[in-house]
């Protein structure tokens, strides 16, 4: 079962996508978290690709796809994948083969600002806290490694706006791509956690 989840940053897919994850056990491939990855690693992509997430740009299509297609080919593959951060745009979907559903996320500005600028993910292990909703034992302190959490660039209220910008400029089309075909299923994510994971499963059947 190959699976993409859309919507705009901090709508949840990342969540949903761990939950989903568990129960389908196929792996959430996160092209943010792979890109992170890979500025951790002071990579030649991981440096092209940080001037732009910095900034709430997207990264160019030529630096990810290639790079997201060598991913899916890796044994834990074979029985499908999550792609929650990708595609972006049209011509990434165009360059995508053998999707079987596209859950599309849904939530208003206010709250996607509200959710993003709250929240904190850990140095170490990448571990993800909200200073509201998922608060660490210890202020600035991740519960699973005891590393340092901090507030990444892109979280900032202003890159945020501009990520929303972004969005709707570039990832929008996609709903039309994927409604052309008949792939597309909206959840509202503007109910509790439990509410989101049950209209998941059913728009998966």
């Amino acid at each position: 079962m190959n699976l993409i989840f859309l919507g705009p940053p901090g709508v949840g897919k990342g969540t949903v996508a761990k939950f989903v994850m568990e129960k389908k056990k196929i792996p959430q491939i996160s092209t943010g978290d792979l890109l992170r990855e890979e500025i951790k690693q002071d990579t030649e992509l991981g440096n092209q690709a940080k001037s732009y997430m910095d900034s709430g740009q997207l990264v160019p299509d030529e630096l990810i796809i290639n790079f997201l297609k060598e991913r899916i080919q890796e044994d834990d593959c074979k029985k499908g994948f999550i792609l929650d951060g990708f595609p972006r745009t049209v011509p990434q979907a165009e360059a995508l083969s053998e999707i079987d559903h596209v859950i599309h996320f849904l939530a208003n500005e206010e709250t996607i600002i509200q959710r993003l600028s709250g929240r904190r993910t850990c140095r170490k292990c990448r571990a993800i806290f909200h200073i509201k909703n998922i608060p660490p034992n210890v202020e600035g302190v991740c519960d699973k490694c005891s590393g340092e959490l901090y507030q990444r660039a892109d979280d900032q209220p202003k890159a945020i706006k501009k990520r929303l910008e972004v969005y709707e400029q570039q990832t929008e089309p996609l709903i039309d791509f994927y409604k052309e075909k008949g792939l597309l299923k909206d959840v509202d994510t503007e109910k509790p956690l439990d509410g989101i994971f049950k209209d998941v499963l059913v728009a998966l059947k």
